[in-house]
C-alpha cells in the first residue's frame, strides 16, 4: 500500500476518530494555537459516554470547553502551562497543573512515566511524498505523535509548512479528518505607553547582530517597534508572532551573523494572524523545530550575543521573579524563561531581560515588592537573573550584592512606593 492509498484509506469523520479515546484515556492536544478545533468539539460531545479522561497540553489556546464544571466526570485536564480556560478550575481542584520546564516535555513522553494514549493535533495536508507538516507547533507535538498509542490529526489547509524537521509521514498518523477552518489566531496585543516606554528601555539593551528570544505578551511586541533602527538581528526563540515576521520585511531581522543556524529563524512554535500563517508558509528563512532542540541552554548558548526577553509578574528585592503564579492562582507556567534566561548566561556576549510594568491594578499595587506575596511561586531563581527593566529605568542584577540589588530595583520602581519598599527591606532584610 503506497502512502496515497493509506492516507484515503484513514480519512473519517470528526466524530467517528475520537471514538478512540477510551474512559480513562490519557489524551495529549497539540500546542497553542496548532490545537486542533473541530475533533477537539467531538470529544467534548461524547463526554456522557466517557469517565475519567485526561486532556493535557501546554499553552490553551482553543476553548477549554474540557475544564466547565458539567464535564468534571468526564474530563479531567492537567495544564502544563496554564490560561484564561484553565485558570478557574485549577484553583477548584477539578484540574491539575504540572511544573515542568517546556524542553523536558519531549523527554517526559518518551520516558514511559506519562504514556499518551491518544494524541490530538493539526497537520498541513500531505505534500507528493506523504509528508504532512505540523507547522506552528512542532515544539512537543511532534513526540507526542511518536509516543501516542494513537494519533489523530485535522488536516487543515491553513496549516503552514515550517521547515524538514517539522514533516511527519502519514503512516505515523491513524485517522485524518479533513478540515478547512482557520487556525487559532493571536491579534497583536494593544501596546500602552508604559509597554512603549519599557520597549524603549530594553532596546537601548539591544546591539546590532544580537540573536533574540521573545515571549508573549504587550512587553515583548513593543520593544519590537523600537528596533528598526537595529541591523542584522537574528532570532532564536521558542515562539514568534507577527512583530517579528515585520522586522524581517523591514530588513532588520536577517539572521547573517547567527552561530547556531546561521540564516535561519529557529522556532518551535508560533502564534499569530493569518497573514503570519501564510508568511511562514514554505518560507526557507523558518526553520521549526522540536524544544528539545530550540529550548534545551546549552543549544541556546551556542548564539553568541544571546538575549532573552521574558515578562513578569513581580519580582522582589532579592531579585526573585514570579512570572506563573499570582495571588495562589496558576496564571500561566513556566514556558521558555528559565531555559533561556541559563542558556543566555553561557552565550558569549548573551544578556537575559526580565521586563515589567512597575505597577499593577491601575498603579496602586507595584509590581517591585519586598517580597513575594504569599502563595505566589519563583519562576526565574536570584541566582540566574541578569536585568529587570521597568518604565522607570534598567536594574542590572547580576553578581551584585543584596544592598546593591534591592537599590537597583526600588530606583525603577514607582515613585510612590519606593520609601516603603526601603523601609520593608530595613525591617526584613537588613539596613539598606
Amino acid at each position: 500500500m503506497n502512502w496515497q492509498e493509506y492516507y484515503q484509506s484513514r480519512i473519517t469523520t470528526a466524530e467517528q476518530a475520537v471514538k478512540a479515546v477510551k474512559s480513562g484515556d490519557r489524551v495529549v492536544l497539540g500546542h497553542a494555537c496548532g490545537e486542533p478545533q473541530l475533533i477537539v468539539d467531538a470529544l467534548v460531545a461524547r463526554a456522557e459516554e466517557l469517565t475519567g479522561v485526561e486532556i493535557a497540553h501546554e499553552v490553551p489556546m482553543g476553548k477549554g470547553l474540557y475544564c466547565l464544571p458539567q464535564y468534571e466526570k468526564s474530563f479531567r485536564h492537567n495544564a502544563l502551562f496554564a490560561g484564561k480556560p484553565s485558570r478557574q478550575a485549577i484553583k477548584e481542584g477539578r484540574a491539575d497543573y504540572t511544573s515542568i520546564y517546556l524542553h523536558e516535555l519531549p523527554a517526559l513522553f518518551r520516558s514511559g512515566v506519562f504514556p499518551i494514549d491518544v494524541a490530538l493535533v493539526t497537520v498541513s495536508p500531505p505534500d507528493e511524498n506523504g509528508y504532512v507538516s505540523l507547522g506552528i507547533s512542532v515544539d512537543y507535538t511532534l513526540q507526542a505523535i511518536r509516543s501516542a498509542k494513537t494519533v489523530i490529526a485535522e488536516v487543515n489547509p491553513n496549516m503552514p509548512r515550517t521547515g524538514p524537521v517539522s514533516l511527519v509521514k502519514v503512516e505515523e498518523i491513524d485517522y485524518f479528518v479533513e478540515v478547512d477552518v482557520p487556525l487559532i489566531e493571536l491579534q497583536p496585543p494593544v501596546i500602552g505607553e508604559v509597554e512603549k516606554i519599557i520597549g524603549q528601555n530594553i532596546a537601548e539593551l539591544i546591539k546590532d547582530g544580537d540573536c533574540l528570544q521573545l515571549g508573549i505578551g504587550a512587553v515583548p511586541d513593543a520593544i519590537l517597534h523600537f528596533l528598526k533602527d537595529k541591523k542584522d538581528l537574528g532570532i532564536h526563540s521558542e515562539m514568534i508572532s507577527d512583530g517579528v515576521m515585520n522586522l524581517v520585511k523591514s530588513g532588520v531581522v536577517n539572521c547573517s551573523r547567527k552561530t547556531y543556524y546561521p540564516g535561519k529563524i529557529v522556532i518551535a512554535f508560533a502564534m499569530g494572524t493569518a497573514d503570519f500563517y501564510k508568511w511562514l508558509d514554505n518560507n526557507p528563512m523558518i526553520e521549526g523545530l522540536p524544544v528539545d532542540v530550540t529550548n534545551i541552554p546549552y543549544n541556546i548558548a551556542k548564539n553568541d550575543n544571546m538575549v532573552a526577553i521574558n515578562s513578569a509578574l513581580s519580582v522582589d528585592l532579592l531579585g526573585q521573579v514570579a512570572a506563573d503564579t499570582l495571588a495562589g492562582i496558576q496564571f500561566s507556567g513556566v514556558g521558555g524563561q528559565v531555559d533561556f534566561v541559563r542558556g543566555t548566561a553561557d552565550s558569549k556576549g548573551g544578556r537575559a531581560i526580565i521586563a515589567l510594568p512597575s505597577t499593577a491594578a491601575k498603579g496602586t499595587v507595584s509590581r517591585i515588592v519586598s517580597t513575594l506575596a504569599q502563595g505566589q511561586a519563583v519562576t526565574t531563581g536570584r541566582y540566574d537573573v541578569d536585568y529587570v527593566v521597568t518604565e522607570y529605568g534598567v536594574a542590572h542584577l547580576k553578581w551584585k550584592t543584596n544592598r546593591e540589588r534591592a537599590n537597583a530595583l526600588i530606583n525603577i520602581a514607582a515613585p510612590e512606593f519606593r520609601d516603603q519598599l526601603r523601609a520593608e527591606y530595613n525591617q526584613i532584610y537588613g539596613v539598606l
